[in-house]
């Protein structure tokens, strides 16, 4: 029955240390993920001036290039795969007559034992078990912090569309429209991007939360958690 399987600005700054070639455009369009020959080699973290004093990745976890997608995870899973579904699901199972059965991070008794996780344990933090030195996965708070203190942009960097987030500082940090993965097919590319959070759906477990990133919206919202999307990695101004 179960199977289990695992980026108006001229330069990115990072305190002047991270820069980036960046063409504005406020349309649509699409991406072929290429990079130009400037691109960082190494991810920096990022200080937005942000409340909490979070600091953000200037990259998606599983690149060190400022406009290159990364890795693709299921919620909960540290290691990327070929094809995302319930059948690979390290967590869940799905079958036509019984529907979906949680393994882990569930609050409903109709999907199995609850145990009434609601946030991502340390051992399933793909970036904490990638990067290490304080880095993780944000919350849905953090996100939504991040969201409420900055403006932001839809452009290009590296001919690859994505949402431009800028802080009062200055600071700027870019996410590409990565699209998300579903089975063994790429979705959605150079039109949306979805990052995971370290957050459970506070109404149906079988989903957790992620931000939603296009030309003209920014929301948080939620995905099957055994779909495959993006996650940029945050950690404290204090490793801990």
């Amino acid at each position: 029955m179960k199977k289990v399987f695992y980026y108006a600005a001229a330069m990115l700054l990072t305190m002047g240390m991270v820069s980036c070639e960046i063409e504005d455009d406020g349309g649509d369009g699409g991406s072929n993920n290429s990079n130009t020959s400037d691109s960082p080699t190494s991810t920096e973290w990022v200080d937005l001036g942000l409340p909490s004093g979070l600091l953000w990745a200037s990259c998606n976890l599983g690149t060190s290039t400022i406009g290159q997608y990364g890795n693709y995870y299921a919620w909960g899973e540290t290691q990327p795969k070929s094809v995302y579904s319930w059948d690979t699901y390290q967590y869940g199972d799905y079958d036509s007559d019984n529907g979906n059965t949680l393994y882990k991070y569930n609050t409903y008794e109709g999907f199995g034992n609850v145990d009434g996780r609601t946030t991502l344990e340390n051992i399933d933090d793909a970036a904490r078990a990638a990067r290490g030195g304080g880095a993780r996965m944000p919350t849905a708070s953090e996100w939504q912090e991040l969201l409420t203190n900055t403006t932001s942009q839809w452009t290009r960097v590296n001919n690859t569309y994505g949402r431009l987030f800028t802080a009062s500082n200055g600071n700027s940090v870019f996410f590409p429209a990565a699209g998300r993965k579903m089975g063994d097919e790429l979705g959605g590319e150079g039109e949306s991007g979805l990052y995971w959070t370290a957050s459970l759906s506070e109404n149906s477990p079988i989903s957790a939360r992620c931000c939603y990133l296009t030309s003209d919206d920014r929301n948080l919202t939620v995905s099957s958690r055994d779909r495959g999307l993006t996650i940029r990695p945050v950690r404290p101004a204090s490793k801990q």
